[in-house]
């Protein structure tokens, strides 16, 4: 328990003995500069709990926990703002215990707690990855670690949409209109040198050039636009393969297998250089089928009901919801009983899952609100704790991105200007004397993908951001680089400290010293909240904040020119702990540091 726990305990306790009245929560901020103290409490929201006046209410609570807290020596009442001092001793007792700590803030999994399933990117197999899957998958993949570091286990997972018309689209245009290669066979990946998901994404926007063209030369002749869309030759050779696929057609599915594992390849190369990973895969493929089973059961429980066309539907009126289709009258499912089906094969496959989390844009947020109702109604403990990361749109100062019209801002060449910005401004600062060109390039890397990730995820999931990658590479600010940049500052720290600081020792504390450890005591705390809300912007703005607060320490006191040995072994050792808790902090973000800069 961190000392905000403890004193809210104490508050609370204070409160009931005092005027025989329980609060359910405390307000906390940092005691303003001009007054003692290291924390303050609020008492104005008290107020409705306890009417009377803020500064003896102040003055009552101040007396109980200095009395009832050790750690709490002082206090002083300004206003309606309780202000405490925390004794020092607190403070190197708990520096003391976390120096050596190498997981600190980290807990770990109980044996018999159960697991939550994570799951994110799952793009369709007709085009590579775009911006979107890049704060889908960091966004997905942060949640999974921060998670895991708050106590749970993890497992990360993706359906991959990789059947359906929009597949066929691509393989009729490759079929149709893909020339010979150098090989005299028709374009691979191996004989054109092309990522495999890029290439088969040219040939989905192929399709839509070709179809478009189809559709303007029916309206020529008369037809309306919604008939020459249905009536073009392509569109509907399209729906012929889909149907051929379905019925195991061994040609169309040969081809949906060789440029599905085109499309994998690419993927597996985009997701390294990313930094993301999963520890299992569910294909659309398998799942769209499943269904009938479960529709059964839901109409057998009274949870779904048949129509004169043999539809069956679920009628979530009551709830503030509409009526929702689940199996069409030919008997084929939709969407939402694959999902509510791949949920439930989800946990008959891994027995310990508990809850899951589903990283998708904010577009589909009615389609989750209807997914978690059904399975609550079929039946499901583990439906209570299913959750929707919702997140906004990713724009460039450029515009929205469109796929169909191959104008998708591409995730390789993001990534890729991402290395290139952060080598034109390194360059420009002139600081990487005695680096090889391989290092160099490694940094430059760690740089550009440090920028982009956080970035994203310092802002809160479900706002839209607007990605500018220029202003992400800046050495000042709250920006990735800024505090890759603080972390190899430290490093330098702690090669030139030429003498033993591994002893614990007690020291007078500077007040900027006072206030890095402050911050630090805050890192456990930081994670719980971050796992609780899902969201990575907690972590990150924290790290920012710890960064900060070691930047003000650095330029106000010495570290290695002091001439007290014990006060340079202090300082070495919270330097030192502020680098492991960056490094420990980015790594919930899937953002590396660099040991020199």
């Amino acid at each position: 328990m961190n000392i905000q726990n403890t004193i809210e305990t104490a508050v609370k306790q204070g409160f009931l003995a005092l005027y025989n009245v329980e609060i359910p929560s405390v307000e906390f901020q940092a005691t303003r500069k001009e007054f003692e103290g290291d924390i303050t409490v609020v008492v104005f929201p008290l107020l409705r709990y306890k009417k009377g006046n803020p500064v003896q209410i102040g003055e009552d609570l101040g007396n109980y926990i200095v009395e009832n807290v050790a750690e709490i020596t002082n206090y002083n009442v300004v206003k309606g703002f309780l202000n405490l001092v925390i004794d020092d001793v607190f403070y190197t007792n708990f520096f003391n215990s976390v120096y050596s700590d190498t997981s600190f803030g980290f807990v770990t999994p109980k044996a018999d707690d159960k697991a939550i399933m994570v799951e994110y990117s799952s793009p369709n197999t007709n085009k590579p990855l775009h911006l979107g899957h890049v704060r889908n998958n960091l966004l997905g993949y942060s949640v999974a670690e921060i998670i895991k570091a708050a106590g749970k286990k993890v497992y990360k997972t993706q359906i991959i949409n990789d059947r359906g018309i929009h597949i066929c689209k691509s393989m009729l245009a490759w079929k149709k209109f893909a020339p010979n290669g150098n090989d005299g066979q028709k374009e691979t990946p191996e004989n054109t040198g092309l990522k495999g998901d890029k290439l088969v994404g040219n040939y989905y926007v192929k399709f839509d050039q070709e179809y478009k063209k189809e559709i303007t030369n029916l309206i020529a002749k008369g037809l309306t636009e919604e008939e020459a869309k249905k009536e073009a030759p392509l569109f509907k050779e399209a729906q012929q393969m889909l149907l051929k696929w379905e019925s195991g057609d061994e040609e169309v599915v040969d081809l949906w297998k060789t440029m599905n594992g085109w499309v994998y390849d690419g993927f597996e190369v985009t997701y390294k250089n990313m930094g993301v990973n999963f520890d299992n895969l569910y294909y659309e493929s398998n799942t769209y089928l499943l269904g009938k089973d479960v529709v059964a059961q839901g109409l057998e429980k009274g949870v779904f009901y048949k129509k004169e066309d043999g539809s069956v539907w679920c009628d979530l009126t009551e709830d503030g919801l509409d009526e929702k289709l689940v199996l069409r009258s030919d008997g084929t499912a939709v969407y939402m009983t694959q999902d509510i089906c791949t949920a439930i094969q989800r946990v008959k496959d891994y027995t310990d899952v508990g809850g899951m989390v589903y990283t998708v844009g904010n577009e589909q947020d009615y389609h989750f609100q209807v997914l978690f109702l059904i399975l609550k109604k079929l039946g499901f403990d583990w439906a209570k704790q299913l959750y929707h990361l919702s997140y906004g749109m990713v724009d460039l100062p450029s515009g929205k991105m469109k796929s169909r019209e191959g104008t998708v801002v591409d995730a390789d060449d993001l990534m890729v200007e991402m290395t290139d910005t952060a080598r034109t401004i390194s360059e420009e600062l002139g600081k990487l004397d005695g680096y090889s060109d391989a290092e160099k390039e490694d940094l430059y890397k760690t740089i550009g993908m440090g920028a982009l990730k956080y970035f994203i995820l310092k802002v809160d999931p479900k706002k839209r951001i607007l990605f500018d990658p220029k202003s992400s590479v800046d050495f000042q600010g709250n920006t990735g680089p800024f505090i890759q940049y603080t972390y190899a500052r430290i490093q330098s720290i702690i090669r030139k400290a030429d003498f033993d600081y591994s002893k614990p020792v007690t020291v007078p504390f500077h007040e900027k010293e006072k206030e890095l450890l402050k911050q630090l005591e805050l890192f456990p705390d930081t994670i719980q909240q971050a796992a609780a809300n899902y969201s990575p912007a907690i972590v990150a703005n924290y790290t920012y904040d710890l960064v900060k607060e070691f930047n003000s320490f650095y330029q106000n006191v010495s570290i290695l020119g002091e001439t007290d040995l014990d006060k340079k072994i202090f300082r070495v050792q919270l330097a030192k702990k502020v680098a492991d808790t960056i490094k420990s902090s980015f790594s919930l973000l899937g953002i590396n540091v660099p040991e020199r800069m």
